[in-house]
């Protein structure tokens, strides 16, 4: 074989441009500009945004999930410190059994009918009537105040206002007889 190129040596070269442009293709990230490549790209660019939707959502409620808990931690805090303030400030002394003397008064009057609450509501002591109406829910004091007297009812109300009661002088009328009644009617004679 004299100097020229054998049929063998021609396909193999061809074989190996053939490599070369199909390797340089693939690397390429481009998809051919064809209906089907136009497709997939749409399809890739809508997978691309609906993931990032889906990122960006679950991310502001991972936020609003941390604030929520940040809320309830400094809610709970709060009340852990008043619980702790109204205990200490319920430790004192002769202040835990008085309070939960006019705490068990209070229910037992909660209890009761308003007409028999208020009967024996208005013989204590103003002070002690004060002390258990507050400790009463407001509508069973309301109830309550409606069936006391008027007087008791004021002087009650007074109190809670935390203004002393205002005592009314009033004075006491002698008491007249039937006849001396009639008598003292003035008649209307006409003149003649």
């Amino acid at each position: 074989m004299s100097g020229k190129p054998s049929l063998l040596a021609f396909t193999a070269i061809a074989a190996m441009l053939s490599t070369v442009a199909h390797a340089m293709t693939a690397a390429s990230p481009d998809v051919p500009a064809t209906r089907l490549g136009t497709a997939i790209q749409q399809d890739m660019a809508t997978r691309d945004q609906s993931s990032a939707r889906r990122n960006r959502a679950l991310a502001l409620r991972e936020q609003v999930a941390k604030a929520a808990e940040e809320r309830i931690k400094a809610d709970l805090r709060a009340r852990q410190e008043q619980a702790d303030v109204a205990a200490t400030a319920t430790t004192t002394p002769g202040r835990t059994a008085e309070g939960a003397q006019y705490d068990n008064l209070a229910r037992i009057y909660q209890a009761m009918k308003p007409a028999k609450a208020a009967v024996v509501l208005e013989q204590l002591d103003m002070d002690v009537q004060m002390k258990v109406a507050q400790r009463m829910r407001e509508r069973s004091t309301a109830m309550i105040l409606a069936a006391m007297t008027p007087s008791g009812a004021a002087d009650l109300s007074m109190s809670l206002a935390r203004k002393a009661p205002k005592k009314k002088d009033v004075p006491v009328l002698p008491a007249r007889s039937a006849a001396g009644a009639l008598a003292a009617k003035p008649t209307s004679r006409s003149a003649p």
